[in-house]
């Protein structure tokens, strides 16, 4: 199965607000997407964590 379940992190207050699939087949590096977050209540870039 080419697809594996990721967390992703604030990266500004570290917590992990969201959950996401990707497939590590064609994305070997991390990834970081501009998401809301909550307890900023902006949106800020959220990055995989392991």
């Amino acid at each position: 199965m080419p697809r594996e379940l990721v967390t992703l992190a604030c990266s500004e207050c570290k917590r992990r607000n969201y959950t996401t699939t990707r497939n590590k087949k064609t994305q070997t590096n991390r990834l970081e997407i501009v998401k809301f977050c909550p307890s900023e209540r902006k949106r800020t870039p959220h990055k995989e964590v392991r």
